[in-house]
């Protein structure tokens, strides 16, 4: 940042357009690419779960990508008060965003905590999840990487394999419910400290070192991926688990479920809705080409799901072969994925700890640019809101460990023997797709009819020297909204409480705190518009059109200029006339 006025500093600009691509990608190419996508593209009907997945990229994740970019781009503020300038009405959207970015902040973060506690066990000269002789196994452990193992059904259904019990009696040492919180698990609780002190310094000066970093954070994930690839393409029985993977099920896709597990996957995959595209596309040059970087951003994400895919069930492939059981058995999402079956899989590698640290490096490198991403959203988001308080030298330093703070000590609950189950509470809750899918609707309905859906197009046009093609005007207008909605009622007529491990229910308390998580993003919408509409002055209708009209201090479109440069000349034609008619020539 450059510092004017002896005191206030400017925003800043990417260092290069580099940045800002390896930026949006490192954050949106995430764990969710490599433990959901596959999983739900097996369970929904393999190559069919692509075609539900395509009509929510194309109708959804597309136009709301290239739309949030290009409004931060425009306006250079971030997600609150772009929408302050851009529509005031909707100025809640902009907080509710932010609201569920601060709660991804408090509960995402815990996941690289345990990737960086299996990553330190890598190391070890046997990987303690691969074997039943330590201390924290029971007599139902069953080594499954064991050479020449057989057991029989029951055997099967009693037993619990070595890395199970290494995740939920070593890493997690998890307690019979939420009632039960136990005490702080103090080795999670140091790889967190790592956790927040790496994040901390990734983004400390703003994009002068995010830029910087992504081009390590966002590139060597590709790099150990490719690794894990090619690894798992040569393991024996590879063949049989992308065969379950791609195997198309036509039938699937008359099943509701299945369009909005792809919606959802859309939502959370692409970051849309919550202000980090908008945030980082505002420190874009004004004439950066957005359009053609939204292409070939959401281009490279559904593109390393897919691929990903390939990586993640060759090696279930190989697992399911080595054991003699179908792949349905080890076939898993989430946190299971990485914690449980991806690593029960690499311990029956020859070489097993290289490939046990290639992968959660991956892993840690893949959650940790979506986590300090989320991070510089809610500080750049902050300090627009306040440029002359907290734009001063030293301010952005203190306000992002006091940020760094709260989440911290906001999460203690999580590491301990109860934490998997407030965990899970956040994830379900606080970060939902419901939650996503409201915002949707109303910014769409937002920017597609009260901005305009035209007036952006020109913006664009603009910016980019580049006309967006007509669907994306049908998509703000109609499209996205209504499939947002539909999908927004489903998810509520369908919801099912939140379970762990399909066997504990969560207590009432629980499931209010729950709700009260969720909706105090949801009611940031029209609570913020209704205190608008009070607080403003004039008519009712005065004050409506008022909070509906953009900042007359934004850029104007070359159409725009156009008009004003026309009106300007016939008020000149008006006054030569009349100035001739008065002197009689």
């Amino acid at each position: 940042m450059k510092r004017i006025d002896g005191q206030i500093e400017e925003r800043g600009y990417w260092g290069s357009k580099a940045e800002f691509l390896l930026a949006v990608a490192g954050n949106v190419v995430g764990l969710g690419n490599v433990w959901r996508f596959p999983y739900l593209c097996y369970k929904y009907g393999g190559g069919a779960f692509l075609i539900p997945y395509l009509v929510f990229v194309v109708t959804c994740g597309v136009p709301l990508f290239l739309l949030e970019t290009a409004m931060g781009q425009y306006t250079r503020e971030g997600s609150i008060t772009c929408w302050h300038r851009l529509c005031p009405l909707a100025e809640g959207i902009g907080y509710a965003g932010q609201m569920i970015l601060l709660y991804s902040c408090m509960y995402y973060i815990i996941i690289l905590a345990w990737a960086l506690f299996y990553l330190v066990f890598s190391f070890s000269s046997q990987l303690p999840w691969a074997s039943c002789d330590n201390t924290w196994n029971t007599d139902e452990c069953v080594n499954l990487a064991a050479k020449n193992l057989t057991l029989n059904r029951t055997a099967q259904i009693n037993s619990t394999s070595a890395s199970t019990e290494f995740w939920e009696r070593r890493v997690l040492s998890i307690s019979g419910g939420i009632e039960e919180m136990g005490k702080i698990k103090w080795e999670i609780l140091l790889c967190l400290i790592v956790m927040w002190i790496i994040c901390y310094f990734c983004i400390w000066k703003g994009v002068r070192s995010t830029g910087k970093v992504v081009y390590f954070t966002a590139t060597f994930p590709y790099v150990m991926l490719l690794v894990l690839l090619i690894r798992g393409l040569t393991l024996p029985g590879a063949l049989q688990g992308v065969l379950f993977y791609l195997y198309p099920e036509p039938a699937r896709l008359s099943d509701p479920q299945v369009w909005m597990e792809a919606g959802a996957q859309i939502f959370f995959s692409y970051s849309v809705c919550v202000g980090t595209l908008t945030v980082l596309g505002s420190y874009n040059q004004y004439n950066n080409n957005c359009y053609r970087d939204t292409l070939q951003l959401c281009l490279l994400n559904s593109g390393t799901s897919v691929v990903a895919g390939f990586a993640v069930f060759s090696v279930l492939g190989f697992m399911a072969n080595k054991q003699g059981i179908p792949i349905e058995e080890v076939a898993e999402s989430g946190p299971g994925l990485a914690f449980i079956v991806y690593p029960q899989a690499v311990a029956m590698m020859p070489l097993s700890q290289l490939w046990a640290v290639c992968f959660f490096i991956m892993i840690i490198l893949l959650g940790i640019d979506t986590q300090f991403v989320a991070m510089e959203s809610v500080i750049t988001s902050v300090m627009d809101l306040f440029p002359m308080l907290l734009r001063k030298a030293g301010r952005r330093e203190m306000l992002l460990l006091l940020l760094c703070l709260i989440c911290f000590f906001g999460q203690l609950a999580m590491v301990t023997e109860g934490g998997m189950y407030v965990f899970q509470l956040f994830d379900y809750y606080a970060c939902n797709g419901a939650c996503v899918l409201f915002l949707s609707v109303f910014e769409s309905l937002a920017m597609g009819w009260i901005f305009g859906a035209e007036r952006m197009f020109d913006i664009i046009e603009n910016m980019t020297r580049s006309r967006p093609n007509f669907i994306f005007m049908l998509c703000w207008k109609y499209l996205t909204p209504l499939v947002s909605l539909v999908s927004f009622v489903y998810s509520l007529v369908e919801y099912q409480p939140l379970t762990f491990n399909r066997w504990y229910v969560y207590p009432g308390w629980a499931y209010t705190l729950g709700w009260l998580l969720a909706l105090s993003s949801i009611l940031l919408v029209p609570g913020c518009a209704l205190g608008r509409l009070i607080a403003g002055k004039g008519t009712l209708k005065q004050r409506w059109l008022h909070l509906c009209s953009p900042d007359k201090n934004l850029p104007l479109t070359c159409k725009e200029r156009g008009e004003i440069q026309e009106m300007t000349l016939t008020e000149m034609q008006g006054m030569v006339r009349r100035k001739t008619e008065e002197h009689g020539h």
